[in-house]
């Protein structure tokens, strides 16, 4: 399981854009049954968040702030990279294929690691999420980053914030399914658990073959 990596869709330089481009508001607006209002909205509203259904553009997977910031932080120095990352309200949210929901849950079961995953929330057909706004507000006071990935603002004891952090950017963007995010929370929880612990947890069967 610790050495396998699925096949990389693209790059791993990660993308700093803090805003989304049109092309990421088309594909964002495609979620909704009423793309045209969504437009209409955001140029309305561009600095307002707004509530997008999952189960068809995308499923989005839902972590505390902490251990969702290690998942991303393997998913992109190990792994392939990740879809659309967001933070709100002291949590994270990765964008991922529409299905993931449903199957994450089934995978994560099988994995001795399980215990170690903090509680997901897994959005998939039929639920809803808030996404951040468009553009970042005008007028915010910039704070400089705590590291690459995640700006200080977005730490555990910063106050809660709704940005983007991989802002989409095309209109098909690639989403990591439930194997890449089992990989993921995998990864981030032996993480947590050490490197002695890890390496002596390191088996040739996972989840992913019982799948």
């Amino acid at each position: 399981m610790s050495e396998w990596l699925p096949e990389t869709p693209r790059t791993l330089a990660f993308p700093t854009a803090a805003y989304v481009t049109l092309a990421g508001a088309d594909w964002l607006a495609s979620a909704s049954p009423h793309p045209d209002e969504m437009h209409a909205l955001w140029a309305t509203r561009p600095a307002a968040p707004s509530v997008l259904p999952c189960g068809t553009a995308f499923d989005v997977i839902n972590a505390p702030a902490l251990f969702g910031r290690r998942m991303v932080d393997r998913l992109w120095s190990d792994g392939p990279g990740s879809g659309p990352v967001a933070a709100h309200r002291g949590r994270i949210l990765l964008f991922a294929a529409p299905g993931t929901a449903q199957r994450l849950p089934a995978l994560l079961g099988w994995e001795e690691w399980a215990a170690a995953v903090p509680p997901l929330l897994c959005h998939g057909s039929g639920d809803a999420v808030t996404v951040p706004p468009l553009h970042p507000c005008r007028g915010a006071t910039e704070t400089p980053p705590a590291n690459d990935l995640f700006p200080a603002a977005e730490e555990p004891s910063a106050p809660a914030g709704s940005r983007w952090l991989v802002a989409p950017d095309v209109r098909d963007p690639w989403l990591p399914g439930p194997d890449v995010l089992l990989w993921a929370c995998v990864r981030a929880a032996r993480s947590v658990a050490g490197p002695e612990q890890e390496t002596a947890a390191q088996h040739p069967v996972s989840a992913l073959s019982l799948g």
